[in-house]
């Protein structure tokens, strides 16, 4: 019991609902809370069916299926992230609007990259080699149920006290948008390190 509890707690720390939302804030303001919560499980079944692959698969799905190595995966997320935090710092979270396309595609664009990360996958694969397989699955359904009750209850508080602090909402999320895209970019480079440290000791 305890390792789910760590890793419910791990794997939620690594999605944050608190930061998700400053990404998601311009569908926040646009739909209702009906139409945000259908958004928010399909994206919340989406991820969790992703996870869950990868708990139950491990790095073998890299291996063969695709016959590349994780590392590689680790490189092109951390590029993706990159471009994300760059994005955000000079556009602000009009550039996650024009990055997720479509407004019909909106659930899987929210699943990915916002949910579905190098982070989140990877600590999936973690939480499969600590975890039996029925436990793993449970441990993931409860952090994707967490995090999505958590963002729907941010979106029910700014609707709530948006039109009486709606300029210190904006200016909270512009700030917070960019510090969290530092941090990003931080992580990205990181990934990317990461990521060629681990194939050149594989190759040499």
């Amino acid at each position: 019991m305890i390792d789910i509890i760590q890793s419910i707690i791990l794997l939620l720390v690594l999605l944050n609902p608190f930061l998700i939302i400053v990404y998601l804030i311009d569908i926040v303001k646009k739909k209702t809370a009906k139409e945000f919560s259908r958004i928010l499980i399909r994206a919340g079944i989406i991820s969790f069916v992703v996870f869950s692959s990868f708990a139950i698969l491990g790095d073998t799905i890299f291996r063969n299926v695709f016959n590349a190595s994780f590392a590689s995966f680790q490189v092109f997320g951390g590029i993706v992230f990159l471009l994300t935090g760059i994005q955000f710092i000079f556009k602000g979270s009009a550039s996650i609007e024009a990055l997720r396309g479509e407004s019909k595609h909106i659930a899987g664009a929210i699943a990915m990259p916002i949910f579905i990360g190098p982070g989140t996958i990877s600590y999936s694969v973690i939480i499969g080699e600590r975890l039996n397989t029925p436990k793993a699955v449970f441990a993931i359904a409860i952090t994707v149920l967490i995090c999505v009750s958590m963002i729907f209850l941010l979106k029910k508080l700014h609707d709530r006290i948006h039109g009486k602090k709606e300029e210190l909402i904006e200016q909270y999320i512009d700030i917070a948008g960019r510090v969290i895209a530092l941090l990003l970019g931080t992580v990205s480079i990181e990934l990317i390190m990461s990521g060629l440290n681990f194939w050149i000791n594989e190759k040499f």
